[in-house]
């Protein structure tokens, strides 16, 4: 597995990621139409290119794109974004991966990132990870609520 920086080439491979993890992760938990409109807002070409100075990709042995994660910085704090890997390549240890890139760029600062509720997986990941409970937020479409978590900032 091999953890780099994004590149203009990968926003192909990129939103395919989405494509790919979004369904099978929420339609059981929200329906298709939340499904569909989420890749249609959160996975626009446009929106990823503007986050790619701060998106990580995961590539397999063969140099295929399974996974990414992107970040940003609001207060003193990073967020994460989005962390996803796709089917097959889950628990193969790219997701920790990722995350471990993003824990390095927050230099030591609090991290914060949401899942929607219902998403187990994801938050057993997260808390074998840091990550602490924080909040509850409603959708403001009428989806299952966020349930964010944040991780305490390590420097003194």
């Amino acid at each position: 597995m091999r953890i780099r920086a994004a590149v203009d080439d990968d926003l192909t491979a990129i939103a395919e990621v989405g494509h790919r993890t979004w369904p099978p992760t929420y339609e059981p938990l929200a329906g298709k139409e939340y499904v569909a409109n989420g890749l249609a807002r959160w996975w626009s070409a446009d929106l990823l290119r503007q986050a790619l100075e701060r998106t990580f990709v995961a590539e397999d042995a063969a140099g295929a794109v399974v996974g990414m994660t992107s970040y940003g910085e609001v207060d003193d704090r990073l967020v994460v974004w989005k962390l996803y890997v796709v089917p097959e390549a889950q628990r193969s240890g790219a997701g920790s991966a990722l995350l471990r890139e993003v824990l390095a760029a927050a230099d030591g600062r609090a991290v914060r990132l949401a899942y929607i509720d219902g998403n187990d997986r994801a938050a057993k990941f997260y808390a074998g990870h840091g990550f602490a409970y924080l909040r509850r937020e409603p959708d403001a479409n009428g989806g299952p609520d966020s349930v964010w978590l944040e991780r305490a900032a390590s420097r003194p």
